[in-house]
């Protein structure tokens, strides 16, 4: 049986990730706080960022802001988009 979280972004019992996803205090959370379908939305987000913002990864800021980001992400807060992106239409 796989294992469960509550997850923060959809405040319902999800399948929860394998392991935490990164090193750390933050990766514990995230690891009990996030569902796997949230941690793979935030991965499509975060890279969307990456690439229409032209982030670079070495950068500090850039790292603070995607922090950040992502989370807004998890506690289902507005988050940004890049500019000119529309939202597929859900099926």
């Amino acid at each position: 049986m796989s294992r469960t979280v509550l997850c923060s972004r959809y405040g319902e019992e999800l399948e929860g990730l394998d392991k935490p996803p990164i090193p750390g205090a933050a990766g514990e959370r995230i690891f009990n706080e996030v569902s796997k379908k949230a941690w793979l939305e935030w991965q499509n987000l975060q890279t969307m960022l990456i690439n229409e913002k032209h982030l670079k990864l070495l950068d500090p800021d850039a790292r603070k802001y995607l922090s950040e980001q992502m989370w807004l992400f998890f506690a289902n807060e507005e988050v940004d988009r890049a500019e000119g992106y529309v939202a597929p239409p859900k099926s």
